[in-house]
């Protein structure tokens, strides 16, 4: 159970946290969700013997959450978050030296409010009903991709969250993706139809192609990254998987 600065009542949620990187981490966490709303009465029965009557019946399980706290997500995880009607949260961690403690916000989903129990919904009237379900959140850069570049955009952007741990970000004139500091940044030219992608990488340990990769040190752009590579078809994307492996590896 979690509590809310300046909430009147407590909202219900889940915490699941992995030592490292669990597929099955989101269909745990749903389990153990569905395992707490159908045992409201023990829960609530536990809650008045910590915290007393009045927090026990002030629980409000219309929209309990789930957090899932892991070394990493797969790009599975991402699209799934955006699918389920649950409230979800997906937190990366990492521990560096002098146990110094990194959490980074990867995804999340509003939810949809899920019914009230019989008690609750005599308690609150009619709020529960008259809650509307959240659309699902578009992709993120949807807005910038123009028409002729979106199918080859679905391809860079797959190979560039292959990785699991990939936070995409929707800035006003790129897209970046991250980690903990950003990794590669897409821009779009659709007169040349042709998708620009920065890599945090060194150039000096790549083999220069002209129309293809490009120094850009030194160079102003919009994004972050020293290494431009340019894609216009799958063929390029192709190309350039060893390049995206090689940045998102070191970062």
């Amino acid at each position: 159970m979690q509590f809310r600065a300046g909430s009147r009542a407590p909202a219900v949620g889940k915490v699941e946290f992995k030592k490292g990187s669990d597929s099955g981490v989101l269909s745990q966490a749903v389990s153990y969700l569905s395992w707490l709303e159908s045992a409201h009465h023990e829960f609530e029965a536990l809650v008045r013997k910590v915290l007393g009557a009045e927090a026990a019946e002030s629980i409000d399980w219309r929209r309990p959450r789930m957090v899932c706290i892991a070394a990493g997500f797969s790009h599975h995880d991402r699209v799934a978050v955006q699918r389920l009607p649950e409230r979800i949260d997906l937190v990366r961690y990492r521990i560096f030296e002098g146990d110094l403690l990194s959490l980074l916000h990867i995804d999340s989903s509003p939810g949809a409010p899920s019914a009230a129990s019989p008690r609750r919904s005599r308690d609150r009237g009619t709020a529960a009903g008259s809650a509307s379900s959240p659309a699902v959140p578009a992709p993120a850069g949807v807005g910038l991709v123009p028409e002729c570049l979106r199918d080859l955009y679905a391809e860079v952007d797959e190979a560039l969250t292959a990785w699991g741990e990939v936070e995409v970000v929707s800035l006003k004139h790129y897209i970046a993706y991250r980690r903990l500091v950003n990794v590669a940044s897409v821009i779009f030219r659709p007169k040349h139809e042709a998708i620009l992608v920065y890599l945090r990488l060194d150039p000096d340990t790549v083999v220069l192609e002209e129309g293809f990769t490009r120094d850009m040190r030194g160079i102003g752009h919009l994004g972050t990254g020293d290494l431009e590579v340019r894609l216009a078809a799958a063929a390029d994307l192709e190309k350039a998987a060893p390049l995206i492996r090689r940045a998102f590896e070191a970062a």
